[in-house]
């Protein structure tokens, strides 16, 4: 199969690392090929069509094409359709259909980390794009409550309509502080994140009021508000195992087969000591 990553600069990409490891695990080294594929924004509707015409099985969607290709699909997941973002594509005879494995991902990640988010009183801190998944997640598992936090709620049109529909409201960053906690506390800004890995989104007072702290950031793999978490005796889970377990929610789709957790766990290992180098 001939597959890769549609981005407009990929030079610190994870993907082809997280796939060739698998297809090493899965003996199958040499049948398979991931490689970036760089595009230009006004190229992408001709770019996805030379891939279907030069053989490609399929390609992951990175940040920030993610709702760019959506109008480009021959048909969308229900999952990607309602968060509104693809990043996985399958090319097919039939068309190219598009997918959201950062759904599955967090949840396979929740379920690692035993954190449970039914019945669960649930802050999400970000509103960006990568937040939509977790969100749609968490009110798919039947989460009591979600809260997002924003530096500016109620200004992105569509993400307020996408919150809306699901009955969650957006709190700024002030009124979050002045609140009184919660079950599960996930971060989806990329605060923290190399190379300014001494910062943190809230403050300890905040974190302190969570049992289970969640980071989608993955390099570092222990950011700040996961240190602060812990030192609060909380349950954490940083973002590497999300990371591979979107990128093997993908194979899974292409290869038409399931792919056992122990895979997923033991490459998600291997990826956090690639980060160390």
């Amino acid at each position: 199969m001939k597959l890769g990553v549609i981005g407009a600069k990929l030079g610190h990409t994870a993907s082809p690392a997280i796939h060739n490891k698998l297809f090493r695990m899965l003996q199958v080294e040499g049948q398979h090929d991931y490689g970036v594929l760089e595009m230009d924004r006004n190229d992408i509707p001709n770019e996805l069509q030379r891939l279907r015409d030069e053989g490609y099985t399929g390609a992951n969607v990175t940040i920030p094409y993610k709702l760019d290709v959506m109008p480009f699909l021959t048909d969308i997941s229900r999952e990607a359709r309602t968060i509104g973002a693809v990043n996985t594509i399958h090319f097919t005879p039939e068309g190219s259909f598009g997918y959201n494995t950062d759904y599955c991902g967090f949840g396979r990640s929740l379920q690692h980390a035993g954190i449970e988010v039914e019945n669960k009183t649930c802050v999400v801190l970000g509103s960006g794009g990568g937040a939509r998944a977790i969100i749609q997640y968490l009110s798919d598992r039947n989460a009591k409550q979600i809260t997002v936090i924003s530096r500016n709620p109620h200004t992105k049109t569509d993400f307020d309509r996408f919150t809306g529909n699901l009955g969650i409201d957006t709190i700024s960053y002030e009124a979050f502080a002045r609140s009184h906690g919660g079950d599960v506390l996930v971060n989806c800004t990329p605060v923290g994140m190399f190379p300014d890995v001494n910062g943190c989104p809230v403050a300890e007072a905040s974190i302190a009021q969570f049992p289970s702290v969640v980071d989608i950031v993955y390099n570092p793999k222990d950011t700040q508000i996961l240190q602060i978490a812990r030192r609060h005796g909380a349950r954490t889970l940083n973002g590497m195992y999300m990371l591979v377990a979107q990128a093997i929610g993908s194979e899974e789709i292409w290869m038409h087969r399931d792919i056992a957790s122990q895979v997923i766990e033991e490459i998600a290992k291997e990826m956090e000591s690639y980060y160390e180098q």
